[in-house]
């Protein structure tokens, strides 16, 4: 039998981490309901008012979802990503065909020196002048993901944050203006952990799991002309992989 929660800060803010764990433990999914208020209140001794502020405040996050009168789920996931490195739509073209809305929102772009680890996924000496770009992804409103990009600069003259104000493809951009035809894709999938500022901006607890996509993209010389890194959001995307063909 659970023991009830020990008071050592608002008890709804205890209520929100007992949520929290609930839900990114292996016994919950994308669409399940989780216990009622009353059966929350019995299990960790406490009064529904305290338990509904909490679940509101998590409601709020967009980490549950009220579902009409059948209760609290952890919402659907709104995004699925390929991970097939033969996979050449971009983010928003997924979207879109999956009939969503897509937005964009430049957080930060600037010139910077390639880190050791940057410069050997791109192939390049550490210290090498790089453009860096980190974009807020998001879908109907909701944000999903946090995108940074590092490009060699010099493979791309003139490119300027305005360039990426209205949420224009990158990929549509360097093929258009730098003849790039981005044809082959690196793929990691990996679990981090939530900074403070990707906790505000994802609508997440900070230190709360995230899935982390890692991508070089490569050019039709399979030289590499971007690495990224996406922090996504766990309960609105997933990554998929299409069916290998049967072996006879």
């Amino acid at each position: 039998m659970s023991k009830p929660l020990k008071r050592l800060k608002p008890i709804y803010v205890e209520v929100q981490d007992y949520l929290l764990d609930l839900v990114g433990g292996s016994d919950y999914g994308p669409g399940d309901r989780i216990p009622s208020e009353r059966a929350l209140a019995d299990t960790l001794g406490i009064n529904r008012m305290t338990v509904r502020k909490a679940i509101d405040r998590l409601v709020e996050r967009s980490v549950l979802e009220r579902n009409g009168t059948s209760g609290t789920r952890i919402p659907l996931v709104q995004v699925s990503r390929p991970i097939d490195a033969s996979a050449s739509l971009g983010i928003t073209r997924i979207i879109r065909n999956a009939g969503g809305e897509p937005g964009s929102k430049l957080l930060h772009f600037g010139e910077e020196a390639a880190t050791e680890s940057v410069a050997q996924r791109l192939e390049l000496q550490p210290g090498s002048d790089l453009v860096m770009a980190r974009r807020l992804r998001s879908v109907n409103d909701e944000a999903f993901c946090i995108e940074t990009s590092y490009l060699p600069a010099s493979r791309v003259p003139g490119l300027s944050a305005e360039d990426l104000l209205s949420g224009q493809s990158l990929y549509e951009l360097l093929r258009q203006r730098y003849d790039i035809e981005v044809s082959i894709r690196d793929r990691e999938i990996g679990v981090g952990t939530a900074t403070e500022r990707e906790a505000q901006l994802l609508a997440l607890a900070p230190g709360s799991p995230t899935l982390v996509l890692r991508i070089v993209a490569r050019d039709r010389e399979g030289r590499p002309i971007e690495y990224m890194r996406s922090v996504n959001h766990p309960h609105h995307v997933v990554f998929r992989s299409s069916a290998a063909p049967a072996q006879a």
